[in-house]
């Protein structure tokens, strides 16, 4: 079957993402298996993990890079739209704070939903806005489960510790106390997808004086439990297609 785009660019480069489907490899390798052009496949190589499709490991060999998970993360958000705003008006109604939903972008975390309280004192984050990965409660759910190279380049000048991540990986929830904003407190729980990667962190926020010092003892069991429904909207959704896709098997004579 003709594979070939057309693009031949293209083609070489999809050609080198293929070949390292089957994990790490040198070079040398990724020529052998490409049968690219050494300068070729060097030059690829390099553009494609300058835009983080490619990366390398600790042996400085070429693997899948994260930008691969980001996008597969991605194509799965439409669905994790369309259920966050019940669970997020839910949160709200049940906890009387805002809630949001975070993703994170590079460096940074995006609101994507939202649900404000409705009056009086609040919190509100409108979706759109990007905020640090250095600071608050969503940030230590989105970098806790990371791979251990990026979770330490992750901690460098936060305002949280390994210590506070180790503990959100026990608790399953975090929570953080003036650390985003002087006056605001929050709880934030993770949503995986099928795969079981943290893609998003559901959370609420108010001032502390509302929602103590100690927001978890009050919120984090709402929290944890809007952020599983969302999981659970994206395991349905993927079994449905897997099921959709799956062959049919013809009835006997």
């Amino acid at each position: 079957m003709n594979t070939s785009s057309g693009v031949g660019v293209l083609d070489k480069a999809a050609t080198v993402l293929a070949a390292l489907e089957a994990g790490p490899a040198t070079l040398a390798q990724l020529v052998n298996t490409t049968q690219l052009a050494r300068p070729t496949a060097h030059r690829l190589a390099v553009a494609l993990e300058h835009h983080r499709l490619v990366s390398r490991d600790m042996q400085g060999r070429f693997i899948l890079g994260p930008r691969l998970g980001e996008l597969a993360s991605a194509a799965g958000e439409d669905r994790l739209l369309a259920a966050a705003g019940a669970v997020l008006g839910a949160l709200r109604d049940h906890t009387h704070e805002s809630a949001q939903l975070f993703r994170r972008q590079g460096e940074n975390r995006i609101c994507v939903a939202s649900a404000d309280r409705p009056m009086g004192l609040r919190d509100s984050v409108p979706v759109g806005a990007t905020l640090s990965m250095l600071a608050g409660s969503a940030a230590q759910v989105l970098l806790a489960w990371e791979e251990p190279d990026r979770l330490h380049r992750g901690l460098h000048n936060a305002e949280f510790t390994a210590t506070t991540l180790s503990g959100v990986r026990r608790r399953g929830w975090a929570q953080s106390v003036g650390e985003r904003e002087p006056g605001v407190a929050s709880v934030s729980a993770p949503v995986r997808n099928p795969a079981g990667r943290v893609i998003a962190a559901v959370s609420i926020s108010g001032p502390i004086e509302r929602v103590s010092r100690q927001p978890g003892r009050l919120h984090a069991a709402t929290v944890v439990a809007g952020a599983n429904k969302l999981t659970e909207v994206l395991q349905r959704a993927h079994l449905a297609q897997q099921q959709s896709s799956a062959p049919r098997v013809a009835d006997g004579d």
